[in-house]
């Protein structure tokens, strides 16, 4: 057995024994609990109390004990928690990887989208995975917007969503959004509400810190782009600023 897959088995064995600790102590009144937060569906085992020792002990205990598996290890260890759609193993996906960032280059990038296709399929665990783990590596410059570019085009909503979430942090240490809007020029026509919330929010946040260009930007995109996006983007304008940018009647 080749190095590589004798890795892949040990992440398989992993997975195995996550799952079968979170069926052995679920709570579906837990899941009922959150399931209202997710118009998209929520699959879950009712372990997302802070104080469970599935985060308080035991995920400490198997990032230990896998440890020398790596980052590709535990990227791998992802695809495969989030193929299975429960909610707590994306989430301890997320939270694995965060021991991991400062190994994090763009060339991982490709097992990360790999995520994405095996079931990040709502809005806390794509803004959770930007906020822990891609914000920070595009603010420290580890990642560029560049290495970002083809998830604008990805045949997946909540990994389009991830681009413009994951810009909401570069904010912080600049005024200048040029390039920011640039970015997220061939996104202002996407169909997915999701995608759209995105968007709406970062351009809130910029408006923000530089009202003047991101007025423009939006006085572009007003007959054109999806009202949700000016519904987000606008909502900290007084009423008179807001009507602006109401789409011109033909």
């Amino acid at each position: 057995m080749g190095i590589r897959a004798a890795g892949d088995n040990r992440m398989v064995e992993l997975a195995s024994e996550i799952r079968d600790y979170c069926r052995a102590h679920a709570n579906p009144k837990l899941v009922q609990k959150y399931a209202r937060y997710f118009r998209e569906g929520y699959d879950a085992w009712g372990l997302l109390d802070r104080n469970h020792p599935l985060w308080r002990t035991k995920r400490p205990e198997w990032l230990e004990r896998y440890r020398d598996a790596g980052l590709p290890g535990f990227l791998r260890l992802g695809e495969l928690l989030f193929s299975s759609g429960k909610y707590e193993e994306g989430a301890l996906a997320i939270q694995f990887l965060k021991e991991w960032r400062g190994q994090f280059q763009a060339k991982h990038l490709r097992g990360l989208s790999r995520w994405f296709n095996a079931g990040v399929n709502n809005w806390a665990h794509t803004d959770v995975l930007c906020s822990e783990v891609l914000t920070p590596l595009l603010t420290s410059g580890t990642l560029s917007l560049d290495d970002f570019a083809s998830w604008r085009e990805s045949n997946l909503k909540y990994q389009r969503r991830a681009v413009p979430v994951a810009m909401l942090g570069v904010l912080k240490s600049t005024t200048e959004t040029q390039e920011l809007l640039s970015f997220i020029r061939p996104m202002m026509l996407d169909a997915e509400r999701v995608v759209q919330q995105g968007l709406g929010w970062f351009l809130r946040e910029a408006w923000k810190k530089n009202p003047e260009p991101v007025e423009a930007f939006l006085m572009e995109w007003k007959d054109r782009a999806p009202r949700l996006i000016f519904q987000y983007a606008t909502e900290k304008m007084t009423p008179a600023a807001r009507g602006r940018f109401r789409k011109t009647r033909a």
